[in-house]
């Protein structure tokens, strides 16, 4: 069967998208009844000039595009847009796609750009941290309390002491919250953003992640690094037995080690013999690329400062003495080298996908005309005032039941009702943190339902995506009768390729001899003179299936048969066995080989020798006849004035 990318020519554009570009849009062709603006015809003539090495003239361009939308139509004529494993292929296709459409391409571009600019410099940072609060009340408190004390550290108190008192990072009382230089992509976007973003000498105001609220303070910066290529012999601390004897004799052991790879040893072979590092002994001690803050100081700030090919001396860290050797460097990778890293994490992080995000639904807001009721804000705090303020009843029997318009756009009303679902129902005591509190979640419900209503509505709103799922819908469609008609169709129709091979008999004559038949495969010459003796006892006279069904019982896997129909040079279990030109056996399992059933044949003997060919130049009538048979069937109309346009 010959085989097509789905993906091959634009199909249907949705009703309202014709209303709405009609004017602008001319109709270039209708086919069977059913236009094609230029638009579409543009997209794919384009697309497909991009994808020629030598550009298709625009007249022959149209007779294929002709050609593939009559097929199209027969496809419809014949109800395969209908079935529904047509529709849920095209559903789950729409899904996959539709992800880069609901986010702005500039925006994520920008945020790009600007994420990239961390990964050139690294931060010194303090850090100090409150537990989250568990409702709206407590994230308040705490972030007043975060505020006021870095009131006081900006008055003269002492970092230290007041992270080592409130600080709820447990790595406080070891690092008075200094985490030194920290690299862009080891933290969580939000706290990224407040490290690299803050000024030097400054502190930042406080902000909150889902694991608490954070200050941060950023005492100096330098350029990024770039990475190092390393290996490392270990002399590994077991911290059960470890004292200072141990220590002095563990380092004394290592000492002579780095003296014998000073005086020519060779370091990989040190490394197997010496290192207590089992992961990396094997391969000569060789460790990944690493940029700054992805190992321990102690480790880091040697491996750096060494030269490549240079070997260190004896390095202590936590884990035990360390023998380094640094084997390559490497600058910062460029933007367009970490472009697609940066952007997938963009996608995947909640904080940094909203900018892209939302620059989307604002630009809907502004299509749709969107408005937030200008009552809302007094609707709000007379409902809060007549319930006694906001809780678990408050949600349930005012907001979640509530028909008071909350926005409208694109012809639709929401109520307050309507936007009301996600909010929380733990009390909140403090009347401006409520209504502060209710109107950030009605708007950001309210913009959830403008990108549900976008998306929905895609096709209808946004050309490209039009245009990319009318494209692979025509290409399915394509496909299918293709497949009926042509593929499947030559196959099936074995009178007809009996009588085309009958009539053209003469295009299939070989002009050197083929193999044909069965090659029996042994594991050994045992095997095989086994396999030998077992044929003397069968009748020969029996099927080759049935003969090979009896040897697989009596030998199984130490036998392999292949049936072929190949000339010298097809084949290379036939060019060793058959022909004496390959030098071994091509099965790394098989040592031996005999032919089971066949032999030589200097021309075809019938259909199945040459039945690929067959089948394959006998679609090509069928297909012949089908163009043949559309172009009879659906009429065609071509607009010439808006032809010439793009000439």
């Amino acid at each position: 069967m010959k085989t097509i990318g789905k993906i091959m020519l634009a199909g249907a554009i949705g009703v309202g998208a014709l209303l709405a570009v009609a004017a602008s849009d001319p109709v270039l062709m209708t086919i069977n009844g059913k236009d094609v603006h230029l638009s579409e015809f543009n997209y794919l003539y384009n697309k497909n000039s991009q994808q020629q090495v030598e550009k298709e003239s625009l007249d022959r361009y149209v007779d294929r595009f002709v050609t593939y939308k009559l097929k199209v139509a027969d496809a419809e004529a014949a109800g395969v847009d209908t079935t529904k494993a047509f529709r849920d292929e095209l559903e789950g296709y729409r899904k996959d796609i539709v992800g880069p459409f609901l986010a702005d391409s500039s925006a994520i571009d920008r945020e790009a750009h600007r994420l990239y600019a961390h990964h050139l410099r690294n931060v010194d940072v303090d850090h100090m941290m409150l537990m989250p609060g568990k409702t709206v009340d407590e994230q308040h408190r705490q972030l007043a309390l975060m505020d006021s004390l870095r009131g006081r550290i900006l008055a003269g108190e002492s970092w230290d002491s007041i992270a080592v008192h409130y600080s709820a990072d447990p790595s406080v009382r070891r690092n008075m919250g200094h985490y030194g230089y920290v690299m862009a992509g080891v933290f969580p976007a939000a706290w990224e953003n407040v490290a690299f973003e803050t000024p030097v000498g400054q502190i930042s105001q406080p902000f909150a992640t889902k694991y608490g609220v954070h200050m941060l303070r950023v005492n100096a910066e330098r350029p990024d690094e770039g990475s190092v290529l390393t290996a490392h012999i270990l002399k590994m601390f077991d911290r059960n037995k470890l004292n200072d004897s141990i220590k002095a004799a563990m380092l004394a052991e290592m000492e002579l080690v780095c003296d014998s790879i000073q005086a020519g040893a060779d370091f990989t072979e040190m490394a197997a013999r010496h290192s207590d590092d089992f992961q990396t002994k094997s391969r000569g001690g060789m460790l990944p690329w690493v940029s700054r803050g992805r190992m321990v100081p102690e480790f880091e700030n040697v491996a750096f400062s060494l030269a490549n090919g240079e070997v260190s001396r004896p390095v202590e860290s936590v884990f035990g003495y360390h023998i380094i050797k640094r084997i390559d460097s490497r600058p910062t990778p460029s933007f367009d080298e970490l472009r697609d890293r940066i952007v997938k994490t963009i996608t995947n992080d909640e904080e940094l996908s909203k900018a892209p995000r939302q620059a989307v639904i604002d630009r809907m807001k502004a299509q749709y005309g969107f408005k937030m009721d200008k009552g809302l804000d007094k609707w709000i705090d007379k409902a809060l005032s007549k319930a006694g303020g906001y809780d678990k009843a408050f949600v349930e029997n005012v907001m979640r039941k509530s028909n008071q318009t909350a926005c409208s756009f694109a012809g639709r009303k929401l109520s307050v009702g309507d936007l009301s679902s996600k909010l929380d129902t733990l009390p909140i005591t403090n009347r401006t943190y409520a209504i502060d509190y209710i109107k950030t979640q009605l708007a950001a419900e309210a913009d959830n339902a403008v990108m549900e209503h976008y998306s929905n509505h895609i096709i209808d709103d946004n050309a490209d995506f039009r245009n990319l799922m009318g494209e692979y819908r025509d290409g399915m469609l394509l496909f299918e009768i293709s497949d009926r008609r042509i593929w499947k169709g030559a196959s099936a129709d074995t009178i007809g390729l009996e009588r085309y091979y009958a009539e053209h008999r003469n295009n299939y004559l070989w002009t050197e001899p083929r193999f044909k038949g069965v090659i029996l495969s042994a594991r050994n010459d045992s095997v095989l003179q086994a396999v030998k003796a077992d044929l003397a006892k069968i009748d020969r006279s029996l099927p080759v299936d049935t003969i090979a069904q009896k040897l697989f019982h009596a030998h199984g896997g130490a036998i392999k048969m292949d049936r072929m129909t190949v000339k010298k040079g097809d084949n290379k279990l036939a060019d060793y066995v058959i022909f004496g030109t390959g030098t071994e056996m091509p099965y790394k399992n098989y040592a031996t080989a005999m032919v089971l059933d066949g032999g030589l044949i200097d021309q075809p003997t019938g259909l199945d020798d040459v039945r690929g060919r067959v089948t394959s130049d006998y679609q090509d009538v069928l297909e012949k006849r089908w163009i043949e048979e559309l172009k009879a069937k659906y009429p065609v109309k071509i607009n010439k004035k808006v032809l010439d346009t793009l000439r």
